[in-house]
């Protein structure tokens, strides 16, 4: 599923698949455990919708019986969680020490220049892309290191991160 989609294309059936999810916790009022919920719900919901925005952060406090203060609280915490759209291809430049003294700098620059959206901010005007700048992946044996949607590309230069993304533009 691509995670720029916006709330409103599919929101009702996406709502509907979180529901499930969130009936097979057991989760009801009084249980003290709808906290400790939280996180695997808004994993879900992140996996499900692409991203977190309000109405969804609301929806998921609601069917927890928690305050929207506690969940946006959590979500803001982790930077795992976002409240904005991403592209179908998330791709990630880890900016650790290793990486960033084999390169990674210039690996993200070209990235930017490539396709045309700075790191950190929103998607490609297709929808296709959006880059990120990492800390450290723990693969610094391969700095410097990209991911595109997780999957781990070592020691990549700025022509073969561009070989990779053409690759995935291919895919659409």
């Amino acid at each position: 599923m691509s995670c720029c989609k916006k709330l409103s294309e599919g929101a009702e059936a996406k709502f509907a698949e979180l529901d499930a999810f969130i009936a097979t916790l057991g989760v009801d009022r009084d249980d003290e455990r709808r906290r400790g919920r939280l996180i695997q719900v808004l994993h879900k919901a992140q996996s499900i919708f692409g991203y977190l925005p309000r109405e969804v952060q609301q929806y998921v406090a609601q069917k927890l019986f928690l305050t929207e203060a506690q969940v946006s609280g959590v979500v803001s915490f982790y930077n795992y969680f976002s409240t904005e759209p991403k592209g179908k291809y998330c791709v990630d430049v880890c900016m650790g020490t290793a990486c960033y003294v084999k390169g990674a700098e210039k690996v993200l620059s070209e990235l930017e220049r490539v396709l045309g959206v700075k790191a950190d901010t929103h998607p490609t005007e297709d929808g296709l892309f959006s880059i990120s700048a990492l800390r450290c992946v723990g693969a610094c044996g391969l700095a410097p290191v990209m991911m595109v949607n997780g999957k781990v590309y070592g020691k990549v230069t700025p022509a073969k991160a561009v070989e990779i993304v053409n690759e995935y533009k291919k895919q659409g």
